[in-house]
């Protein structure tokens, strides 16, 4: 599926954090790998056993603000999530094309703004080992709205703090449930990441476009218009 957009029409670029500007290899490791290790090692359980477990918490809250909170993983897990973040703060790395993506949206005089699912802390670990907060104008987490990006209401909310207008707007994710929600509350563009995490296979979207590398729109992003 391609994604052909009007840029003329497009005043507005909404982006995820993590597997979209970020490196999807930070979060793999630490929720995938890290937490269950930490767990299993704290419990004195086998690695299966504490995977298996894990994976049954992750499930239960998936699509819900407390999936994406460190203080629920926490409490619930018995384990200094926000400590563990800050440690791996280094891992945190860019997207090859981030930057210049971003800047060329700048010289395109589109407003560039984050909405990202990462609680705070872990939004400001990242953007302390990448310096990301230098290329946009605005950065929201879903956690001050008090509804993640999966739910109606965040989007009313979002449109309200921020004026934009859907029918003049891009939203890119890596994740399909909430590509779906953006389109359904009217976000004109919506665009998929297919490599979110440089370690693994690409993947697909069934109803939404893909793309690899953000790079491919920069020429008809700044094709000027001819009178």
């Amino acid at each position: 599926m391609h994604l052909d957009i009007a840029w003329q029409e497009v005043d507005t670029v909404l982006l995820d954090m993590d597997g979209t500007l970020l490196d999807l290899a930070f979060d793999n490791y630490f929720w995938q790998k890290l937490v269950p290790e930490t767990y299993g090692e704290q419990q004195g359980i086998s690695p299966a056993e504490a995977q298996a477990f894990i994976r049954s918490q992750y499930s239960a809250v998936q699509h819900t603000l407390n999936w994406y909170c460190l203080d629920y993983w926490s409490e619930r897990l018995g384990l200094d999530i926000c400590a563990m973040t800050t440690a791996q703060g280094p891992r945190a790395v860019l997207r090859e094309d981030t930057v210049p993506f971003l800047d060329a949206l700048k010289a395109s005089g589109k407003r560039r703004i984050l909405l990202t699912n990462a609680h705070p802390h872990n939004l400001a670990v990242k953007l302390e080992h990448t310096g990301l907060a230098s290329h946009l104008d605005l950065l929201l987490s879903t956690h001050t709205f008090g509804y993640p990006k999966e739910d109606q209401r965040l989007w009313h909310a979002v449109k309200e703090e921020t004026g934009l207008q859907p029918e003049r707007t891009l939203f890119i994710d890596d994740s399909e449930p909430i590509l779906d929600s953006a389109a359904k509350f009217g976000i004109r563009y919506c665009l998929g990441v297919t490599n979110p995490d440089s370690g693994l296979a690409e993947k697909s979207y069934l109803r939404h476009p893909g793309l690899n590398d953000y790079r491919q729109m920069i020429p008809s992003l700044t094709v000027k218009e001819t009178p």
